[in-house]
C-alpha cells in the first residue's frame, strides 16, 4: 500500500435546526384538517418513538440551512471563507434541479473556490466526506467544506385516502429540516494523527424504487400528482437492509471491528425501533451512541453530524477519540467512516 503523506482532518462539526417545530400530535391535527378520509388513530404515529420533528420557514431553503451551519464551522475552526479550496453541496434536497446547489450555497457565503454537488440520499454527507477526503489525500485542494441542507417536510403528504395511503407516507411524518456542515483540511499523516482513516461503501441498487420521491426528474418532471411528490415508502426497507447489511458486515469486517471498539458511534436514524435494530445488526454499544431521533427525527443526510456535533459538546468525543459514522440510505446503500478526532 502506497504510504500516504497527508491525510483528512475534521476541523469543525456543526448543525443548524430551524426554530420551527412539529409535534406528532400536531402533525395527526393537520391530516385530519386537511379533511382526510383515513386519520392515524391516537399513538400510531408515535410507534417510531419520536416526539416531534424540526421544521423550516416557508422562505427558507436547502441553501439557507446550510449557510447556516456552514457559518457556524468556519467560525469553529477559525477560517474564513476564504479559506476554502472546495465546496461540496451534500444533501437528499435541493434548492431546485439546475445548477448544482452549491452554486447558491458558495453564492450566499461569497465563496469564489469551486463547488459541486454530491447527492444520495441519507448517506449523502457521508459520500462527500469519502470524496473530500481522496481529493485532499491526493492534494487536489486542501481545506474542504461539506455543507448540508435538508428540508423533507416539504415531501410530507397531508390528504390520505384510506389505510394503504397512509402506510406509503408513514416516512414521511418523522422526517425533519436541518442544516449541518463539516470542514475538513489537509494534516499529518501516522499512528495516532487525527484524520479520516476509513471510507467503506457498500450497495443493494436493485432496491432503488423501495423508498421514493419521484418528482421532479426524468419520469415525472411537472409533479403535479400528490403521489409522485411525496416521500413514499413503496417496498420493506427494513427487509432490504436485514438482507444487505450482512453482506456488508462480511466486505468489511476489519473498519467494522473497529467500528465497535470506538469511543462514539453515529448509526443514521430512521426511528427509534431501527436505531436499536440497526445498532444490534452491526454489534455497536449502545451506551456510546446518541438516540437523537426522539427529539429531532429523521434529519436526513445531517443526521450523522448531527450527532457528530452533539458528541462533541457534549464532551461524549474529544481529541484523539475514534469515532464511526454508520450510514443507511435509500437506493439501497450502506456506508462506514472512520475518524480520529
Amino acid at each position: 500500500m502506497l504510504k500516504r503523506s497527508s491525510q483528512a482532518r475534521l476541523l469543525a462539526t456543526s448543525v443548524h435546526l430551524p426554530h420551527g417545530y412539529r409535534t406528532m400530535a400536531e402533525t395527526r391535527a393537520r391530516i385530519a384538517a386537511a379533511g382526510s378520509p383515513f386519520v392515524p388513530p391516537p399513538g400510531a404515529l408515535e410507534l417510531s418513538g419520536i416526539r416531534g420533528v424540526h421544521v423550516k420557514e416557508p422562505d427558507e431553503q436547502c441553501s439557507d440551512l446550510a449557510v447556516a451551519a456552514a457559518g457556524k464551522a468556519l467560525e469553529e475552526a477559525g477560517v474564513t471563507v476564504a479559506d476554502v479550496d472546495l465546496l461540496l453541496f451534500a444533501s437528499s434536497g435541493q434548492d431546485l434541479i439546475e445548477p448544482a446547489t452549491a452554486h447558491v450555497v458558495a453564492a450566499k457565503l461569497g465563496a469564489t473556490c469551486p463547488a459541486f454537488d454530491v447527492k444520495n440520499a441519507c448517506n449523502s454527507v457521508l459520500n462527500a466526506l469519502q470524496v473530500a477526503r481522496a481529493l485532499i489525500e491526493t492534494g487536489q485542494y486542501g481545506t474542504v467544506l461539506i455543507a448540508c441542507g435538508e428540508a423533507p417536510t416539504l415531501a410530507v403528504r397531508w390528504h390520505l385516502p384510506d389505510l394503504r395511503a397512509f402506510r406509503t407516507a408513514s416516512p414521511g411524518y418523522t422526517v425533519s429540516d436541518a442544516g449541518a456542515a463539516l470542514l475538513l483540511t489537509a494534516g499529518p499523516a501516522g499512528d495516532g494523527e487525527p484524520g479520516v482513516l476509513a471510507t467503506v461503501f457498500s450497495a443493494d441498487s436493485a432496491s432503488w424504487d423501495v423508498c421514493t420521491v419521484m418528482a421532479g426528474g426524468s419520469m415525472h418532471p411537472r409533479g403535479d400528482d400528490e403521489e409522485v411528490c411525496t416521500l413514499r415508502l413503496n417496498g420493506d426497507l427494513v427487509e432490504t437492509g436485514r438482507r444487505h447489511v450482512p453482506r456488508f458486515l462480511d466486505a468489511h469486517a476489519e473498519e467494522v471491528a473497529r467500528a465497535r471498539e470506538s469511543a462514539f458511534v453515529a448509526v443514521h436514524q430512521i426511528s427509534l425501533p431501527q436505531y436499536r435494530r440497526c445498532c444490534a445488526e452491526f454489534g455497536l454499544p449502545v451506551e456510546r451512541s446518541l438516540a437523537t431521533v426522539v427529539e429531532h427525527g429523521n434529519v436526513a443526510s445531517a443526521s450523522l453530524p448531527l450527532q457528530l456535533a452533539l458528541a462533541r459538546e457534549s464532551g461524549r468525543a474529544g481529541p484523539g477519540d475514534l469515532v464511526a459514522l454508520v450510514g443507511l440510505a435509500s437506493g439501497f446503500s450502506v456506508g462506514l467512516a472512520l475518524l480520529r478526532l
